[in-house]
């Protein structure tokens, strides 16, 4: 792990307190970085700051964890409890994203992010793409768990993004949703856009994005079925909206119409959706790289509870 790092300010968190924005986008306790920041090893724009100094967006942020006295809290490599490195080279790294992460900083969210993470963790993160995202070639929902990966050379940034937009990645979820799809396999093709009601949610809409969504039932439960989904598009809350719209949304997903009481009996806080696999042309040698992840404690919880009859 590198000492010294160095990112731009994303516009997230223009406007914050030094020690409360690096807090944030390291991954560390603002405690830890108010002691960065004593030690003199913060500089904004090459010039040093205090604590209570606001961060400007896309100005130049430098940290040196070295300067921290012995009797400081080191700060910790593993920024995101619960998230995995599962593959990572020069070009790029994939995590296993728990759920409640985000997957770069944005105005509004002071949880943790993937972003922060890594470069807490002194990973190298492409510089390319706006100064909060920079590296990420696609995202996952604060609630949604799973693969997730960033691009750590600039090569592999632009490489992927195309790929994405291509539809050369295959993204495949599994969802449990309430009730029994018929017929049991099927495509939802159907545009996607902000929901006219509420900005938070999104919605099936005439002058909506594209969006093409696969679905294959797995196994089905008294309330429930579990589904292999395989994304051709990626939209925000995409399979969530294609859900719902079937009448059959993501178990746990009580913003696009789940079941509150079947929620509470599979004790989920959120909706029951995994990115478990991904499978892209590595963008250096071309070969298939294809990987996996298996379903989070809470996930594989509510699974058992529902094929029980919950």
């Amino acid at each position: 792990m590198s000492a010294a790092r160095s990112l731009p300010v994303p516009d997230g968190l223009a406007g914050e307190r030094v020690d409360a924005g690096l807090s944030r986008l390291l991954g560390v306790s603002r405690t830890r970085a108010a002691d960065l920041v004593a030690a003199g090893a913060v500089l904004l724009d090459g010039q040093p700051v205090a604590k209570s100094d606001r961060l400007t967006a896309g100005a130049w942020l430098e940290v040196d964890v070295t300067a921290l006295d012995a009797h400081a809290a080191p700060v910790e490599p593993e920024a995101v409890p619960g998230m995995r490195i599962v593959h990572e080279d020069d070009d790029l790294v994939v995590v296993d994203k728990p759920v409640g992460v985000a997957a770069h900083p944005s105005p509004g969210w002071t949880g943790p992010t993937v972003v922060g993470a890594l470069a807490a963790a002194g990973f190298r993160i492409s510089t390319s793409g706006a100064a909060e995202r920079q590296g990420v070639v696609h995202r996952l929902d604060v609630g949604t768990s799973g693969l997730m990966v960033v691009a750590k050379s600039e090569r592999a940034y632009t490489v992927l993004k195309r790929a994405f937009k291509e539809r050369t990645v295959d993204k495949i979820y599994h969802a449990v949703v309430q009730g029994h799809p018929d017929p049991t396999r099927g495509t939802v093709d159907a545009p996607i856009g902000r929901h006219p009601g509420a900005d938070y949610r999104f919605a099936v809409i005439a002058d909506g994005k594209p969006s093409v969504t696969h679905y294959e039932v797995l196994e089905m439960f008294p309330a429930a079925s579990l589904l292999e989904i395989h994304l051709e598009t990626g939209r925000t809350h995409q399979i969530r909206v294609h859900m719902s719209a079937l009448r059959h949304p993501c178990v746990g997903d009580l913003a696009y119409g789940a079941d509150p009481t079947l929620a509470a009996r599979a004790g989920l806080q959120r909706q029951w959706l995994h990115a478990m696999r991904l499978a892209f042309d590595h963008p250096s040698t071309g070969e298939r790289l294809e990987l996996s992840s298996a379903y989070p404690a809470d996930l594989d919880s509510a699974l058992t509870i529902l094929r029980a009859g919950a």
